[in-house]
C-alpha cells in the first residue's frame, strides 16, 4: 500500500512538472516569436496595457467584495457578481433619461455622481439584504451550506432582475465629454479608460485606508482572526459583518458604473463573467488579502489584454484575443500549482479550519 501511494505520488509530481514546463515553454516560445515578428508597434502594446489596467481596475473593485467577505466569514459569496449587476442595471434607468435630456452632457460631474449614488445604494442594499436573509442564519453551518446558498442567491438575483427589467440588453448613454482620447505625460489615453483607472485606484486606496487604518477596519481584522474572541473583547460582530457586506457592495456598485461606461451595455446576466474573473483575481492575489485583491485584479486585466497577442500570436493561433479567458484561467491554474496562497498570500483571513 505504501509503495502504491509513493508510486502514484511520484506520477502526479511528474505530471505537474511536465505541465509547468509545457506552459513555460509555450509562453517563452510564443513571446519570442511574437516579438521577432514585429507585428505590433509600441503604440499598440501601450494600448493593450492601458486597456488591461482599466479592465483590471474593475476586476479589482469586484474582487475586494469577495476577499473581504471571505476574510470575515470564511465563505465565498458567489452572488457578489450579481450585486455588481444590480447596481449598474438599476442606475441605467437614471442614466438613460439624464443622457436623453442632455443633462449628462451639460453637468457631467453632478450627473455621474447621481448615477453612481443610485448604483452604490442599490448594490449596498442588496448586499446587506443577502447577509441578513441568506447568510446570517447559516454562520455556524458547515461550509458547503453557505456556498450552495450563495449559488442559489445568485440565480435568484439574476432572474428577479430579468423579470423586473426584462431580458434585453440596454445601452448606456454616450457622454460627449468622455469620448475620444487625451494626452497624459505624452501618452495618449482614452478618456473613459483614464476615468476608470483613476476612479478604481482612488476607491481601492480609500478601501485600504478604511481596512488598515481605521478603528472599524481594525475590528474587521479582529473578527477575521477570531470571531468569538473579538466578541469577548466587546466588538459588535454582527455590525462588523454587515459593514463588510455593505462596503463590498458599495465597491461592486461603483465597479458597475465603471463597467457600464467602458462597455456601454447592461443586462441581467452581466455579472456572471466579471464575477468569476473577480473571484479569480482574488485567488491570484491571495484570498482574504485586500492589497492582494487589488494586485490580482490589475494583474489579471493585464494578462487578459496583453497575453493573447504576446503569447499566442507568434504561435500562429488565429484570432488569439478570443482565447483571453483561457489565458486568464490558465494563469490561475499555474498560480495554484506554484503558489497556492496567491501572490501576496492570506493576510486578512488567517482563520482556523
Amino acid at each position: 500500500m505504501r509503495r502504491g501511494r509513493g508510486w502514484h505520488a511520484s506520477l502526479i509530481d511528474g505530471a505537474l512538472w511536465a505541465f509547468r514546463a509545457s506552459i513555460l515553454v509555450m509562453v517563452v516560445w510564443g513571446t519570442i516569436a511574437t516579438l521577432r515578428a514585429g507585428r505590433y508597434s509600441g503604440a499598440q502594446w501601450l494600448d493593450f496595457v492601458e486597456f488591461g489596467l482599466a479592465q483590471g481596475g474593475i476586476y479589482a473593485l469586484i474582487a475586494l467584495g469577495y476577499t473581504m467577505v471571505y476574510g470575515v466569514l470564511n465563505m465565498i459569496n458567489f452572488a457578489h457578481g450579481d450585486v455588481f449587476m444590480a447596481g449598474a442595471y438599476t442606475a441605467y434607468y437614471v442614466a438613460a433619461p439624464l443622457g436623453t435630456s442632455g443633462f449628462l452632457a451639460r453637468h457631467l460631474l453632478s450627473g455621474l455622481l447621481l448615477v453612481l449614488t443610485v448604483s452604490v445604494a442599490t448594490s449596498t442594499a442588496i448586499a446587506v439584504a443577502l447577509e441578513r436573509v441568506a447568510y446570517r442564519p447559516l454562520r455556524r453551518a458547515p461550509r458547503l451550506v453557505p456556498l450552495i446558498t450563495a449559488i442559489g442567491a445568485s440565480f435568484f438575483l439574476e432572474y428577479s432582475f430579468r423579470s423586473l427589467y426584462g431580458a434585453g440588453v440596454q445601452s448606456y448613454p454616450d457622454i460627449p465629454v468622455l469620448s475620444g482620447s487625451m494626452s497624459i505625460a505624452g501618452i495618449t489615453v482614452l478618456r473613459t479608460q483614464a476615468l476608470v483607472l483613476a476612479s478604481a485606484l482612488a476607491m481601492m486606496l480609500l478601501l485600504y485606508w478604511i481596512v488598515m487604518r481605521t478603528r472599524t477596519g481594525k475590528a474587521m481584522r479582529a473578527v477575521a482572526e477570531d470571531r468569538d474572541a473579538a466578541a469577548l473583547m466587546g466588538i459588535d460582530v454582527d455590525y462588523i459583518i454587515v459593514f463588510t457586506f455593505a462596503l463590498g457592495g458599495a465597491m461592486a456598485g461603483a465597479a458597475g458604473i465603471l463597467y457600464a461606461l467602458t462597455y456601454k451595455q447592461v443586462h441581467f446576466f452581466m455579472g456572471f463573467v466579471p464575477g468569476i474573473k473577480a473571484f479569480t483575481a482574488a485567488v491570484l492575489g491571495g484570498i482574504g488579502n485586500v492589497p492582494g485583491a487589488m494586485l490580482g485584479g490589475l494583474f489579471l486585466g493585464l494578462v487578459e489584454s496583453v497575453g493573447p497577442a504576446l503569447f499566442l500570436d507568434g504561435l500562429g493561433v488565429p484570432a488569439p484575443y478570443q482565447l483571453r479567458d483561457v489565458i486568464g484561467f490558465t494563469m490561475l491554474l499555474v498560480m495554484l500549482i506554484f503558489r497556492p496562497q496567491g501572490i501576496l498570500g492570506e493576510r486578512l483571513a488567517r482563520k482556523r479550519a
